[in-house]
């Protein structure tokens, strides 16, 4: 279960490199006040609690996030719509692009037009989202003294659906509503968690051995999370050059 590994871990190098720090915070900003709807209160809310820790390790003020769970009971702040768009790109890559925003006549073109610059196109609904499931997907630093099959064990015995190691990570696969629990469970025993979500896993991953295609594809899927609205970008590329 594997296929998008290479991109998300260069997304977060991205997401903590990036200058503009001002847009990432309205990414996770708009990930904060979408999940508060689900109650405003982190600790029996856990989709607020992890988005509130992406929150701080991207080093948004706390000042931030809480204006961001307050937007649930301001009247008169904009409404977030939460919107899914499904795209094909170089080498017959499918995207899942999940946005957020309050002008949805604003984001559609944007991402349509970063689709088209670099080889992309939008694709029909349904036509590319049959190719993923919904999982929670948790990152976990493997350590130099760690070994990684007792931490597969380790992920599997916590309740973990699957789980595998890439580039240095140990990367876990749950259902959706087991993810906050295995991700405590395996935080109590001492794994570094450094990133844990819902995301589309990829059924079956297309390679991409091509270096052209390659640099291709890493280039559509920046410029589409580098669009303001858009909280995530999913693909079925495994880009092994």
């Amino acid at each position: 279960m594997s296929g998008h590994s290479k991109w998300s871990t260069i997304k977060r190098q991205k997401a903590a490199t990036d200058a503009k720090r001002g847009a990432i915070f309205t990414k996770v900003g708009n990930q904060i006040a979408i999940a508060a709807r689900g109650g405003t209160d982190p600790v029996t809310n856990p989709a607020l609690a992890m988005a509130i820790e992406k929150a701080k390790a991207a080093n948004m003020p706390l000042a931030n996030i809480q204006r961001a769970i307050d937007r649930v009971s301001d009247k008169s702040a904009a409404v977030l719509e939460e919107i899914v768009y499904e795209a094909y790109g170089s080498g017959g890559i499918g995207l899942i692009i999940e946005a957020a925003t309050d002008n949805k006549n604003r984001t559609f073109p944007e991402v349509r037009t970063a689709l088209t610059k670099h080889g992309g196109t939008i694709a029909e609904p349904g036509s590319v989202a049959f190719q993923f499931a919904r999982k929670g997907v948790i990152r976990a630093e493997i350590a130099a003294n760690q070994d990684a099959d007792e931490l597969l064990m380790i992920a599997l015995d916590a309740g973990a659906e699957d789980a595998e190691t890439a580039g240095g990570e140990l990367i876990i696969y749950t259902d959706m509503k087991d993810l906050h629990r295995v991700r405590e469970e395996i935080a109590a025993k001492g794994l570094r968690v450094v990133d844990a979500g819902l995301e589309y896993v990829a059924n079956t991953p297309v390679e991409i051995s091509d270096p052209t295609t390659a640099q291709k594809v890493m280039n559509l899927l920046e410029a589409i999370d580098d669009l303001d609205d858009v909280v995530a970008v999913h693909t079925n590329a495994d880009i092994v050059v």
